[in-house]
């Protein structure tokens, strides 16, 4: 007869069953597990009990929780690289993942002093701003703002509506190449827009890219601020 003793834990049953559940293919990178009251009604325990069995799959790195959000699959980040020439589509399909641009508004307005600074003209002068959502494989990994000068980029908003790629937008214009001036990096922490978009906490850390671009002769063509999801991302600088 079996000793009571050598039953599996509870708990640890719990997390052998969800780790099933990912060897199988029942949840994806990035999707969220269900929520502990439905995994408690599942197992016949009580809340506690998955916490419990979550948190070893945590630790062998399986599975990553969000405050205020649930637990999700852990994804593996994807690397980025900030070159030279730093191109999305390229960057991911090189990376083994699924790239996908989601514009999120496009409107012009007027420069603040600090973008009209970045992009050497004068404050007030026309822009045209591009607000999107970047995915890898469907899964959020990035929001984003760029500035285009008007006066400059002649017809930079109809070819943005015309095509989400901001490198076929701007040889529509007439800008063949462009390249990399700058890029600062910053952590900050997600707001409740991002955190909304990013399908994060309020509050969890991201990692903000203030880039220049310029063309042939070093005119600025683009001024861009970029949100990334903290532990989506692996960001490489390139020399």
């Amino acid at each position: 007869m079996r000793d009571s003793s050598d039953k599996t834990p509870i708990w640890k049953a719990i997390a052998n069953a969800l780790r099933s559940d990912l060897a199988e293919g029942r949840y994806n990178p990035g999707d969220k597990l269900p929520t502990e009251a439905a995994l408690a009604d599942r197992f016949g325990v009580n809340r506690h009990t998955v916490r419990h069995g979550i948190s070893v799959l945590v630790e062998e790195g399986l599975v990553r929780t969000r405050r205020g959000a649930g637990a999700f699959v852990a994804a593996t980040p994807t690397d980025y690289p900030i070159g030279q020439r730093v191109r999305f589509h390229e960057n991911l399909i090189a990376a083994g993942r699924r790239p996908e641009k989601r514009m999120l508004a496009l409107d012009e307005r007027t420069a603040t002093i600090g973008e009209a600074q970045a992009l050497h003209i004068e404050a007030g002068d026309p822009v045209c701003v591009y607000h999107g959502l970047s995915l890898a494989d469907g899964q959020p990994v990035a929001v984003f703002e760029s500035l285009f000068p008007l006066a400059r980029l002649v017809g930079i908003t109809t070819a943005l509506k015309e095509s989400s790629s901001v490198t076929q937008a701007l040889s529509v214009v007439g800008i063949d190449d462009y390249t990399r001036a700058s890029t600062r990096l910053t952590a900050v922490r997600a707001t409740a827009t991002h955190a909304l978009l990013l399908h994060v906490a309020e509050g969890d850390p991201l990692l903000r890219s203030s880039s220049l671009n310029h063309c042939e002769g070093g005119l600025p063509v683009e001024y861009g601020r970029t949100w990334f999801a903290g532990d989506r991302v692996t960001l490489t600088l390139e020399t």
